[in-house]
């Protein structure tokens, strides 16, 4: 049974889709299947996998608002063992088209529950808020991965975001836990970063990821190439950080 990840930060700009497509890929190739939904009406991620957003026929939309079965949606990708459930600019009016639906919290857990058996890990990039969409993911997953880049606006609206998972585990999913936090736009040549590392361990004991990933040109580059770091430069900082992410991962749901 696939374990599903939450990747969310209702702040935008803190690698929020930069991890959910290169953590995907790196898992995937260690040999773990793996499904990522695009939940992002920016459809970031989508694009960052290769995949045309105007020839989407079936995308996350159609699943949320239930005209197409998840499976539907799904699209193999270029890269081993990644499956991608692709998004569009449809998705941006489905907040408020899900307020008049039933059931309107669980449509991701409903429409996700025959397919979880096929694949090892299945990654929702989450959009940088915290509406129906992103209440939707959390419902849906047992686990929720935060990226927090190092900077000093780092922990602002973090007590906001547990607030959220505290009301979901309260009313929708009890079994929600915190897969880790995860440290992004990392210069350890920076006084402030350790700062925050502090700080961010004090506010998560025990959850903060070894694996810190760090500020890199080529990773801003690859997404416009339309690959994962680990196949637009394989040696490169950052396809090592999310290739050692990846092991801590797998390692940690053994």
């Amino acid at each position: 049974m696939g374990k599903i990840i939450a990747v969310a930060n209702q702040k935008g700009g803190v690698g929020k889709t930069t991890t959910a497509v290169n953590l995907s890929a790196a898992i995937g190739a260690k040999g773990k299947k793996v499904l990522l939904i695009d939940l992002d009406p920016q459809g970031n991620t989508t694009s960052g996998y290769g995949i045309n957003k105007k020839g989407i026929t079936a995308s996350s939309y159609e699943m949320l608002i239930g005209t197409a079965s998840a499976e539907e949606c799904i699209v193999s990708s270029a890269f081993k063992n990644v499956d991608v459930l692709p998004a569009n600019m449809s998705l941006a009016g489905a907040e408020i088209e899900l307020i008049g639906l039933e059931h309107r919290e669980s449509r991701v857990k409903t429409a996700t529950a025959n397919i979880k058996a096929k694949y090892d890990f299945i990654f929702i990039d989450c959009p940088p808020s915290l509406g129906l969409i992103t209440l939707n993911a959390l419902a849906a997953s047992d686990t929720l991965l935060v990226p927090i880049q190092c900077e000093y606006y780092a922990l602002e609206g973090l007590s906001q975001l547990m607030t959220t998972v505290r009301s979901v585990k309260r009313l929708y999913n009890p079994a929600l836990d915190i897969e880790g936090v995860l440290l992004t736009m990392f210069d350890g040549r920076l006084n402030l970063t350790q700062q925050v590392v502090n700080e961010v361990k004090r506010f998560f004991p025990k959850k903060v990821f070894k694996t810190f990933i760090p500020r890199a040109v080529r990773l801003s580059e690859a997404p416009s190439f339309g690959q994962p770091i680990l196949y637009y430069d394989k040696s490169s900082k950052g396809a090592k950080a999310y290739s050692e992410l990846a092991k801590e991962v797998i390692r940690n749901n053994r």
